[in-house]
């Protein structure tokens, strides 16, 4: 039996080990050893029991004497020892000896130039297809010469840490060995865990190469290639507004910039399900089909319909499903160099200016700041919009100091002159708490493409004094009313109260996360008055 090398792993005697098998054969094993269920559009359905999410507290990188100095260490990137890492990896390769083993060996990064080869070595043939479907998958001659990979990850969902023994939180462990190349996953079965461990690879080592890595969507002009990147959070619209037909869709989540342009490291989209409906995520929709990995969608078990307004399982429903299930995805995920960086923020408090333009040091503070707030009601207890700041619009996967990515960013706007702008999806005339609507998408769209098509260039600009952002009065295909966020209010002085106390959570978060960031980046944010 063909083993592929995985006993330089710990893995001895497995019972079978099949390698890149393909999506059909892949959807027969799960179904042959009950992982899931066929919807009755032929996706695969699965459920992945005690964890619908990933799990930040379970997340640990292997401190060593080569990284120790790289990482910015915190709640975010939590030390482990080596010690207890290979202890944890031994345990998890006896606890995969006997049992069939699923890998599948691929790409991350579609710019050749920065490509690195992942080995994902599972116990579940659901989640090998999850991982070959998001990855960049290898033509049968790139297989035949793959040699040796840059990183190996074992994902065991089945064996359970115990946290007393090995020094670890739950029974769940997310752990990377920047130096050693490894990355071990167990007790979790939520395949999202698989795709960020690859994404918080990524972030550490393209920043070696003079590439920055970037949590966000991108999409390219097809006869310029100029390319566009949106930034955000979720439900501020980054997958929607990156939607565009008229233009080309590189990929949906993680991406480098490089000297050359954008590159996408993936080769698929992990999408989120709940409430879709077609006629408003038409893509998402129809991607959910032979081939695609839904998790944690009820499914009706006599029709096999899914029932994606159901969240009685979780909320964070998803599907992962090959990027060339995309209409007009853009093979491979490459484009040139932003012409244009959109930061999107769904300010519930419902002050900001719907678009502005940044400064390259705005544009630096508002990375790093990463804004967006929660609706009232969310959870218990919140009456009214709670801020929320993730460092770099993706905190939980960028292992470096803040800074470093800032720079990166600084740099970059500087040697191509890329325009920067901040654009409002969230409410407008009012607070969400207080019962104003939402900017009409209609007009948020007309924002976005206005900004790709530099139609911004020679319109009037006012300067918004507690923001320090600048917003333009004139817009194509938006009333001009529509742009001034102080001038939407009926009440100016509740909305000069209102953007004094946002403006006020700006300061105080900066100050409290950035305190060694350069002054002038820490003036170019909000100023309260």
């Amino acid at each position: 039996m063909e083993t592929y090398g995985i006993e330089k792993y710990g893995i001895i005697g497995p019972k079978a080990v099949y390698r890149n098998l393909t999506p059909a054969q892949l959807t027969e094993a799960a179904l042959r050893r009950g992982e899931g269920s066929l919807s009755k559009t032929g996706a695969l359905v699965v459920t992945t029991g005690k964890y619908t999410g990933r799990s930040p507290n379970d997340k640990f990188i292997v401190d060593t004497e080569g990284v120790h100095n790289d990482i910015a260490w915190g709640k975010v990137n939590r030390p482990i020892s080596r010690e207890k890492f290979d202890a944890i990896k031994g345990k998890v390769a006896a606890y995969l000896q006997g049992r069939e083993i699923f890998i599948f060996d691929g790409y991350a990064g579609a710019d050749p130039k920065y490509t690195k080869k992942f080995r994902i070595i599972n116990e579940l043939a659901s989640q090998n297809m999850f991982i070959h479907q998001l990855l960049i998958r290898p033509t049968a001659q790139q297989l035949e010469e793959y040699g040796e990979p840059d990183y190996t990850m074992l994902v065991a969902p089945g064996f359970k840490c115990d946290p007393e023994i090995d020094g670890v939180h739950s029974e769940a462990a997310i752990m990377i060995d920047y130096e050693a190349h490894l990355i071990v996953i167990a007790g979790s079965q939520y395949s999202g865990e698989i795709k960020k461990s690859v994404f918080s690879t990524m972030n550490y080592v393209m920043t070696k190469e003079n590439v920055l890595p970037m949590h966000c969507s991108a999409n390219m002009d097809p006869e310029t290639h100029e390319t566009a990147v949106f930034f955000g959070l979720s439900g501020t619209g980054k997958t929607t507004l990156s939607a565009d037909p008229a233009r080309k869709l590189i990929g949906d989540d993680e991406h480098g910039w490089s000297p050359d342009g954008i590159f996408n490291f993936e080769g698929g989209c992990y999408a989120k399900c709940i409430n879709l409906k077609e006629e408003n995520e038409p893509d998402i929709y129809r991607a959910i089909k032979f081939g695609s990995l839904v998790e944690n969608v009820v499914m009706d078990p006599e029709t096999r319909e899914l029932d994606f307004d159901d969240g009685s399982l979780t909320e964070n429903t998803r599907v992962g499903y090959p990027v060339d299930y995309i209409s007009n995805a853009q093979i491979p995920g490459e484009g040139g160099i932003p012409k244009v960086v959109i930061f999107l923020t769904a300010d519930a408090f419902g002050v900001l200016p719907p678009i502005s333009r940044l400064s390259k040091e705005a544009a630096m503070y508002h990375f790093v700041t990463g804004f967006t707030s929660k609706l009232a009601g969310t959870e218990r207890g919140i009456t009214e919009p709670q801020p929320t700041f993730s460092t770099l619009f993706g905190e939980p996967f960028m292992p470096m100091d803040p800074q470093v990515y800032a720079k990166m960013l600084g740099d970059k706007l500087d040697a191509y002159g890329t325009k920067v702008y901040l654009v409002n999806t969230g409410w407008a005339g009012g607070s969400a708490a207080a019962g104003a609507k939402r900017m009409k998408l209609s007009y948020t769209r007309a924002m976005v493409t206005a900004a790709l098509n530099g139609d911004f260039d020679n319109v009037e600009f006012k300067h918004h004094d507690v923001f320090n952002v600048d917003y333009p009065t004139s817009c194509p295909g938006v009333p001009s009313e529509m742009l001034d966020a102080r001038g939407m209010w009926a009440d100016k002085d509740a909305y000069d109260a209102q953007a004094n106390k946002l403006a006020k959570m700006f300061e105080d978060n900066f100050s409290k996360k950035y305190p060694h960031m350069a002054p002038e980046i820490a003036n170019a944010g909000p100023k309260a008055k």
